[in-house]
């Protein structure tokens, strides 16, 4: 009878070690969770962005009022018969 819980004390032992320190251990699986919650915040992140990248294109491709808009903002087109201000202020002297 000895004999026997020695050899299961030996395999509890065995277990537990693989539970807890071989490969594929509980802490293996906890940094893999962390992983996995990270990896899901940047994927949210960038089907926002990717979102926001189908609306702009959607709007380009459907109307002439946001091609117009992207050039006078980036390109600084200005209509036929339109007249042009710029607006400078004074930034006051730091001395």
């Amino acid at each position: 009878m000895r004999f026997i819980s020695g050899i299961l004390l030996i395999f509890l032992i065995m277990l537990q070690y693989r539970l807890w320190l071989g490969k594929n251990s509980v802490p293996d699986y906890l940094a893999l969770e962390d992983e996995i919650a990270r990896q899901q915040a940047d994927n949210d992140k960038l089907r926002k962005r990717n979102k926001l990248l189908y609306a702009d294109t959607d709007d380009l491709k459907s109307g002439v009022e946001a091609i117009e808009e992207r050039a006078r903002n980036e390109l600084g087109m200005i209509k036929q018969d339109e007249t042009f201000f710029r607006i400078i202020t004074n930034k006051p002297n730091k001395g």
